[in-house]
């Protein structure tokens, strides 16, 4: 049997995960890789809560800084570029850790995908087109007609999700659940995974005082620099859309702060739907580091 193991922590924005992903990586003498669908991209720094220059140097971490924000990165390239960090990390050690957010990524990663057509540029573009011009009721709405049986179950107020089972039933004809069926590659490695999670409250406010720290750290000047770049995927994210629309002069300062509070409440709230979906997480409080090692270690020895 194979004795390597991943340890996989989740949990929503601004609830500690960073922190705890590098203690225990200093605590199993082992390496982190990322599983933050932005904080790859080079051009992001203050937006996307990266780890600093210290934290980096603490440990070493795959993932981030390792893309362009010209680059497409998507779920399948996480899965290819996730699975050989954690078989590099194996060679020196017996644990890897993974700590992120983003819940497609860490699926991808645990189960693998389904083999999903290619979409042509064409659809792709013509659904972004209706999105740029109608928002998300649009997007709601041309879903809820195309695709209803993934509409009735899925997360209808992502844009990301809902761009992507549009595009697919556009393509195929079939809707992506036919695709969500097959059965996926196993993985030769345990993996545990790890939920930080908060009351509500607390993490609210965390998440208000990190938005707070991130403009007094100069995250307008950043996204003035990304301005050229609006257009990208990388770019569709929170804490960067607001701040356009503001630099737009659509909106005031103190609104575009406001938002970006909100949205985070908001995408914070998603995440934990995602996570709590999956039962073979255990959840911890993020200060529990004690608690969470003695479960580690029942586990992978």
């Amino acid at each position: 049997m194979n004795k390597k193991a991943c340890i996989v922590i989740t949990g929503p924005t601004a609830v500690g995960k960073t922190g705890m992903a590098i203690a225990l990586a200093r605590h199993f003498s082992t390496d982190i890789v990322s599983a933050d669908s932005r904080q790859c991209y080079k051009e992001l720094n203050i937006g996307v809560a990266k780890p600093n220059q210290e934290q980096l140097a603490l440990v070493k971490h795959y993932f981030i800084n390792s893309h362009s924000i010209t680059a497409e990165v998507n779920a399948a390239v996480f899965e290819q570029y996730a699975l050989q960090a954690v078989n590099e990390i194996f060679q020196q050690h017996d644990i890897a850790v993974m700590v992120g957010g983003t819940g497609l990524y860490i699926k991808a990663f645990c189960e693998g995908l389904d083999e999903i057509p290619a979409i042509p540029p064409a659809i792709r573009n013509d659904i972004n087109a209706g999105y740029q011009k109608g928002g998300l009721a649009w997007l709601q709405q041309e879903v809820a007609q195309q695709d209803p049986d993934w509409y009735t179950t899925g997360e209808t107020g992502n844009p990301h999700r809902l761009i992507r089972a549009l595009e697919v039933k556009m393509a195929t004809g079939v809707s992506i659940r036919s695709f969500q069926q097959g059965k996926r590659p196993g993985r030769n490695f345990k993996i545990i995974k790890i939920l930080l999670d908060l009351e509500r409250d607390e993490l609210y406010r965390q998440i208000n005082h990190r938005v707070d720290d991130m403009i007094g750290m100069g995250l307008l000047d950043e996204v003035r620099r990304l301005m050229p770049y609006r257009h990208l995927n990388a770019l569709q994210t929170v804490g960067y859309t607001e701040l356009f629309a503001y630099l737009d002069n659509s909106i005031t300062m103190e609104r575009a702060i406001d938002l970006i509070k909100q949205n985070t409440r908001h995408y914070a709230k998603r995440q934990l739907t995602w996570f709590k979906k999956d039962l073979s997480t255990k959840c911890f409080h993020p200060i529990d580091f004690n608690q969470i090692t003695v479960y580690l270690r029942s586990l992978v020895q």
